[in-house]
C-alpha cells in the first residue's frame, strides 16, 4: 500500500499564495496519474488538477491560470502551487495516485486550505 502524506495548508487571506505538498511512501512514477482533488463542506470531491505519466496535465476550469500541478519525482513528491486565492478555493485539498490497472486510487489525509476574504 501507498501512503501520502499532504502537507502546506493553512489560512490564507485571499489573493494569498499557499504550496501544497503530497510525499508518497512509492514511486510516484509507478502511477499513471497524480491528482489533486478539493472538497468543500457540502459539496462534492472535485478534481482540481492532475499530472500524468506522460507529464500531461489538466485543471478545473475554476484553477486555470492560477494553480499549477507539478512533481518531483526523485523526491516521490506532488506539488500544488495555489496564487491568487479565492474565498471559493476553501475546502480540505487531497492527494490521489492512481494506477490504471486497478479500480482504485490511494488517497491522503488531506489538508485543509481556507481562503478569507
Amino acid at each position: 500500500q501507498v501512503q501520502l502524506v499532504e502537507s502546506g495548508g493553512g489560512l490564507v487571506q485571499a489573493g494569498g499564495s499557499l504550496r501544497l505538498s503530497c510525499a508518497a511512501s512509492a514511486s510516484i512514477s509507478s502511477f499513471n496519474v497524480m491528482g489533486w482533488y478539493r472538497q468543500a463542506p457540502g459539496k462534492q470531491r472535485e478534481l482540481v488538477a492532475g499530472i500524468s505519466s506522460d507529464s500531461s496535465t489538466n485543471y478545473a476550469d475554476s484553477v486555470k491560470g492560477r494553480f499549477t500541478i507539478s512533481r518531483d519525482n526523485a523526491k516521490n513528491t506532488v506539488y500544488l502551487k495555489m496564487n491568487s486565492l479565492k474565498p471559493e478555493d476553501t475546502g480540505a485539498y487531497y492527494c490521489n495516485a492512481k494506477r490504471y490497472s486497478v479500480s482504485y486510487g490511494y488517497w491522503g489525509q488531506g489538508t485543509q486550505v481556507t481562503v478569507s476574504s
